[in-house]
């Protein structure tokens, strides 16, 4: 089985798949008090010669939140860069899939570019959209 495969099947496992095309997964995580945020997974099979995923995680419109204050809370941590994307605020997060240990190497930056873009939501929206 490759890697990407792997990952998704630790997906599948864990969460509620939305939406799926070929080296693409869009899924729902719960978090905290009753809330939710969607992650997007894109395969990345050859980025400068080597197999990738990028990880993102929607933080709301990007013309109704305050993105320098995006930036800031971004800027605080090692897990997931901010970007916009056909519109939407993101954090996104890249990860190398050669000799992946989906747990350690994929489970736990997914668990903290989650918690923080689902924070950053809140924060910047009051609303839980993504």
């Amino acid at each position: 089985m490759s890697i990407w495969a792997g990952v998704i099947n630790f997906v599948r496992a864990r969460y509620e798949v939305l939406e799926e095309r070929g080296d693409w997964l869009r899924f729902r995580v719960d978090t905290e008090d009753g809330r939710g945020q969607q992650v997007t997974l894109h395969h990345l099979p050859d980025h400068d010669g080597l197999e990738w995923v990028e990880l993102s995680s929607p933080v709301g419109w990007a013309d109704k939140i305050d993105l320098r204050r995006l930036l800031e809370l971004a800027g605080g941590d090692s897990v997931g860069g901010a970007a916009i994307v056909d519109g939407v605020a993101l954090l996104k997060h890249t990860v190398p899939l050669a000799d992946l240990n989906l747990q350690n190497e994929f489970g736990h930056p997914l668990t903290s570019l989650v918690a923080r873009a689902d924070a950053f939501e809140h924060e910047l929206t009051r609303a839980d959209e993504f």
